[in-house]
């Protein structure tokens, strides 16, 4: 669907992006990663055509991004965009033709999303009236009320209870089901978790990760386990070419013990040594999560809670 290649932006003496290149795939929920100030909005706004790139190219769809791709994009951005005096289904109304709708279609659509969005009664309000996740619901119609194949979406939960979050997480999951490509940007990392096919992590100005979500939880692997067991009263101790303990906690029930294994063992070879000394009660590999690798990548060292609390 997208293809951007070698991108470079140039704000006075700040480099927004420096040769940043990644592709997201057709059908898919990609998303774009990295701090405040990283550079992502600069990559988004290039993609919505509302600046131009100083070197570097993205094709769509295999054709070079040129204005009349506008029409299969739908954007929300993290600032509200929206005419506070005026009436909210006037304009949706006016929106939607802008992207192309006749009035009827575009009068059809909106009050199909409007009756999805529990907001049939909203016609005659004005943005002003509502509340901000409120807002959010009128700026995301807007968004997508011209069914877009491309749908960019920068942090589109703020401002929502978990209800409203969970229906738009819904929306967002029905419309790549529909064929939509979604560009995905949050600083919600259990968010991606859920919804992500992909990422990029750009900090700094420069792609430092790229990736299916998969892979990339794969690589950060670190053959690390949590152990628990039901025999409080025995002692277990590190193995020299097996195991070592990186934490361990005591109840009067139970002992938890994480461990790292040695290089060329397996659990089935600590299980081995395990069992007959102790209870085993719970099994479980310590995988980092993207949120992990975003503070590993971002501050360029392991997070202190990498290893004693996230599963």
């Amino acid at each position: 669907m997208l293809e951007i290649k070698n991108i470079v932006k140039q704000y006075a003496n700040h480099r927004a992006l420096d040769d940043v290149s990644t592709q997201v795939e057709s059908g898919s929920i990609f998303g774009l990663l990295g701090p405040n100030g990283a550079g992502k909005t600069s990559l988004i706004r290039i993609i919505n055509q509302i600046t131009a790139p100083d070197s570097g190219e993205i094709y769509f769809d295999g054709n070079r991004l040129s204005p009349d791709h506008i029409g299969r994009i739908g954007y929300l951005p993290e600032e509200r965009g929206l005419y506070k005096k005026m009436a909210i289904g006037e304009q949706m109304l006016y929106l939607a033709q802008l992207k192309g709708l006749s009035s009827q279609q575009a009068t059809e659509r909106i009050k199909h999303w409007f009756e999805k969005m529990e907001m049939q009664n909203w016609w005659n309000k004005k943005v002003e009236d509502l509340s901000k996740g409120m807002q959010q619901k009128v700026q995301f119609v807007a968004t997508v009320v011209h069914q877009p194949d491309l749908i960019i979406l920068d942090e589109p939960f703020s401002g929502f209870d978990p209800v409203n979050a969970n229906i738009i997480k819904e929306e967002i999951l029905a419309l790549n089901r529909g064929g939509a490509t979604i560009i995905f940007s949050t600083h919600r990392m259990e968010s991606v978790e859920e919804l992500c096919d992909s990422i990029v992590l750009i900090n700094k100005s420069k792609k430092i990760l790229d990736g299916k979500v998969k892979d990339i939880k794969n690589a950060y692997r670190s053959n690390t386990y949590r152990v628990n067991y039901l025999t409080p009263d025995v002692s277990v101790a590190p193995v020299e070419g097996l195991f070592s303990i990186v934490h361990t906690v005591a109840t009067e029930e139970s002992v938890t013990l994480t461990i790292k294994i040695a290089d060329r063992k397996t659990i089935n070879d600590v299980l081995i040594y395990l069992i007959p000394i102790v209870q085993i009660h719970e099994l479980r590999e310590i995988v980092p999560s993207i949120h992990d690798i975003f503070v590993q990548q971002v501050t360029n060292q392991t997070p202190h809670n990498l290893i004693e609390t996230h599963e």
